[in-house]
């Protein structure tokens, strides 16, 4: 019987068996930023540690950075204070640096492939629950807590058990209008959010074969909010052309070497798992959410289902959700009124992200509506660079959406891009739960960039293959 790339994966970096039957496992790369690495330095300076494999830590700032101004010292002293104990700390333990100052700053899940850090066959860790994103690679990757951050820079290892390894093919094409946030969400919908508990999931099938790499990390990035601890899809030509003359990509004879290697970690034909789901792209509509769980969601078309809809245990969460959205069960999302809209995160903040938006505006006419805030905000330096040589900077202004430097911005809102009150926040990122995006009462619809546009333009949730007349 063959094996799957995370048991091959997972078996190639075991150091040992621990006593409580969990793994010791080596990190082959480990990615860091300022929000949960500071503690983690502390509990090292009180120990007398030192990092044990700095040239394996790569270090970050996203979540805290402005993206109207990157002017220092930044306006809240509390992202300054986060922001110097990182350059201290990278600076003391010789950790590289993607700084703002050497334009090379952006989201952790965004800088990392950007570099050709993330590589197949890698085993990764971060202190972001996101770092599944990696996965599109063919690498086992995984977000861990503040005090496994600590281990990680004192070892290179952690403590994991094994998980088992669900199958999910998406077969067919997708329809015209329908992206990889759309089969992010639908399979989050059909597994729900606890689905994935105790599991990895390897994506495959014609569709994801068909994706390219940033496609393939919109859904990765998600795998999290289906409750899997990681997921990945096969490597291929598709992931070697990605890779190849990235920065820390392997050169010359290296490269031949690492895609040989590669090849070998693939799943094998005759791999075991412990379930298999397939899905027909042809039933994905583009997907909207309506609750506060990235598995509340309908297509753009349909109606707020009723609770009974829902198994006996989701019902308390489903009615707090009506709740909060004030929302009723077969009231249409189309037409609900929208007063922010953000395009970016570790999500969609991606050059594909924003070109499949600009292919829609440009030359269309439309603009954002009158009362809605639109943000624009590229996952790295880096990329906002390109977009600008490009001239999608341009488009995006002269149909009213703000351009911004690059960050996290409103997926967490643990800077100053934030809703207020009671707003609506049509947003490209990961989770509308409560409270997510800055606001203790505002409210977060979950859609892909394109849809994104739509509600922006037309100051409510719309369907983008009308509003940008994209032929089905």
């Amino acid at each position: 019987m063959g094996k799957t790339l995370y048991e091959k994966v997972f078996d190639a970096h075991t150091v040992r068996k621990l006593p409580s039957g969990q793994y010791q496992l080596l990190m082959g790369l480990h990615l860091i930023h300022e929000v949960t690495s500071p503690q983690a330095f502390s509990m090292l300076e009180e120990r007398d540690l030192e990092v044990m494999m700095p040239e394996r830590t790569f270090a970050t700032v996203d979540h805290i950075v402005p993206t109207k101004s990157q002017l220092r010292p930044f306006a809240d002293n509390l992202a300054e204070e986060m922001m110097v104990a990182l350059e201290n700390n990278v600076s003391r333990h010789g950790i590289r640096f993607f700084s703002p100052q050497k334009g090379e700053q952006g989201i952790v899940h965004v800088v990392g492939p950007e570099q050709g850090l993330t590589q197949p066959g890698m085993t990764i860790c971060c202190g972001d629950s996101h770092t599944s994103t990696h996965g599109a690679f063919g690498a086992i990757a995984f977000g861990i807590g503040t005090s496994q951050v600590r281990d990680v820079l004192a070892t290179q290892t952690l403590a994991m058990g094994k998980l088992k390894v669900r199958r999910i093919e998406v077969n067919g094409k997708l329809r015209p209008g329908v992206y990889a946030k759309d089969v992010a969400l639908y399979v989050i919908q059909k597994l729900g959010v606890k689905g994935g508990v105790g599991y990895a999931y390897e994506y495959a099938g014609e569709v994801f074969d068909a994706f390219s790499m940033e496609e393939r990390m919109t859904v990765c990035n998600m795998s999290i909010e289906g409750g899997a601890r990681c997921g990945y899809v096969n490597p291929d030509q598709t992931t070697y052309d990605y890779l190849k003359g990235r920065p820390y990509s392997p050169k010359g004879e290296a490269w031949e070497r690492a895609v040989d290697y590669w090849d070998s970690i693939k799943s094998d034909a005759d791999a075991d798992y412990d379930e298999v789901v397939v899905y027909d792209a042809a039933d994905i509509e583009p997907v909207v959410t309506w609750g506060i769980t990235p598995a509340q969601s309908i297509a753009v078309g349909d109606t707020i289902p009723a609770q009974d809809a829902f198994s006996a245990d989701e019902r308390d969460t489903v009615q707090e959700a009506y709740r909060y959205m004030s929302l009723e069960p077969g009231q249409p999302i189309k037409g609900m009124k929208v007063d922010v809209a953000f395009i970016g995160s570790c999500t969609n903040g991606r050059l594909s992200d924003f070109e499949a938006v600009v292919k829609l505006l440009q030359g269309s006419g439309l603009k954002v509506k009158d009362g809605v805030r639109a943000l624009v905000v590229p996952g790295s330096q880096r990329l906002r660079e390109e977009l600008v040589e490009k001239g999608y900077d341009k488009i995006f202004t002269e149909s009213g959406f703000e351009f911004r430097e690059a960050g996290c911005s409103m997926c967490l809102a643990m800077n100053p891009d934030k809703l207020v009150g009671r707003e609506v926040c049509a947003s490209s990122s990961n989770r509308n739960f409560k409270g997510r995006q800055g606001s203790s009462t505002g409210r977060t619809l979950l859609m892909s960039p394109a849809m994104v546009a739509a509600a922006a333009i037309r100051g409510e949730v719309a369907d983008a293959r009308e509003v940008f007349e994209v032929n089905a």
